[in-house]
């Protein structure tokens, strides 16, 4: 369903709080449908995306180490993601 969401297990350093949170955002406006937030959505969405990167925090405390690092760099550590969100 979620392809596109990047492996947070396993990284090194570990995933911060703000890369999983842009996971859970990724995953519940999939899972809604909302391409863009508006003043309806946006209070629902952020709410659910709070509360799954809440629980995404703690799964990846309660897993096992990784064996293998995940393949794919998440996209808030890659320069040119950072430079298009103004955030560097």
């Amino acid at each position: 369903m979620c392809r596109n969401i990047t492996v947070l297990r396993g990284l090194e350093p570990a995933a911060t709080s703000e890369e999983i949170y842009a996971a859970a955002l990724q995953y519940v406006r999939k899972v809604t449908g909302v391409g863009s937030l508006s003043s309806t959505t946006r209070g629902p969405i952020e709410r659910a995306a709070a509360e799954v990167a809440k629980i995404t925090e703690q799964l990846l405390a309660e897993m096992p180490e990784r064996k293998v690092p995940p393949q794919t760099v998440p996209p808030l550590r890659r320069p040119e993601v950072r430079a298009r969100l103004g955030l560097d």
